[in-house]
């Protein structure tokens, strides 16, 4: 049986939360025939150890490393390139993202969509925890980007997208540190032309272990795609161009 999607977890020193993430992206997934792809991002801690543990219970999940610079973009290429599923989905190893949206977020996606985008921000989403700094920042991101370009997600900055492998064919992902990529990512699809939706989802903030997103560090890159994003909206017909 073809698998049905692939789900990527980018893990930096996760033992204290890996585990029970990836349990519940079992329990509550069962109906679905999917492969959990794990990329170990120059941990320290026993984040590989546990990964092999829980091969060991669920034949579906694959262990690979990230041996490029460490961080969220070129964990999250590796799972791109080694995943095997007609669609993608990264999923964060701190248990934030809610498993219960996938199911609809792959719903949607067999629609014809090319990028389905998990929203805080949405009517029925909501954003439970966290740094409240944070959460204003990614509410303003996502919110005003909307409103600028038109693309159909009041939250751009969210990781949790589920992908059309074939969409991403189409585009050039640059290799860096920074969480922008999900940013990225979606902005060059819909300037591609792709077809984008978004579902409601209810994120909630790490309850175990330490944050990797560093704010003050990620906030010019953020801003350098928000730009690149309001120069592509005033200079681009019909939001279509080429990468």
């Amino acid at each position: 049986m073809p698998t049905n999607f692939s789900i990527i977890i980018p893990a930096h020193n996760e033992e204290d939360s890996l585990e029970e993430m990836i349990s519940s992206l079992e329990r509550t997934l069962s109906d679905y025939n999917f492969e959990i792809v794990i990329v170990n991002d120059h941990s320290l801690d026993k984040t590989v150890s546990i990964t092999q543990k829980l091969m060991k219970k669920y034949s579906n999940i694959r262990l690979f490393h990230n041996i490029g610079k460490r961080g969220f973009a070129s964990t999250l290429i590796t799972g791109f390139q080694e995943a095997q599923g007609e669609f993608l989905i990264p999923v964060m190893a701190d248990g934030c993202d809610d498993p219960d949206t996938i199911k609809e977020m792959y719903e949607k996606m067999k629609e014809g969509y090319d990028l389905i985008c998990a929203s805080r921000y949405s009517k029925g989403g909501r954003r439970i925890g966290g740094s409240r700094l944070k959460g204003f920042f990614s509410k303003f991101v996502g919110k005003s980007i909307h409103f600028l370009t038109r693309i159909p997600t009041a939250d751009i900055a969210n990781a949790f997208k589920l992908y059309r492998r074939s969409a991403l064919q189409k585009i050039k992902v640059k290799e860096g540190s920074s969480f922008a990529t999900s940013m990225e990512v979606a902005l060059k699809l819909y300037y591609q032309g792709c077809k984008i939706a978004e579902v409601p989802t209810n994120w909630k903030g790490r309850k175990r272990g330490k944050s990797k997103f560093k704010i003050l560090k990620i906030a010019p890159i953020y801003l350098k795609w928000y730009l690149w994003a309001f120069y592509k909206c005033i200079t681009t017909d019909n939001h279509k161009t080429s990468f």
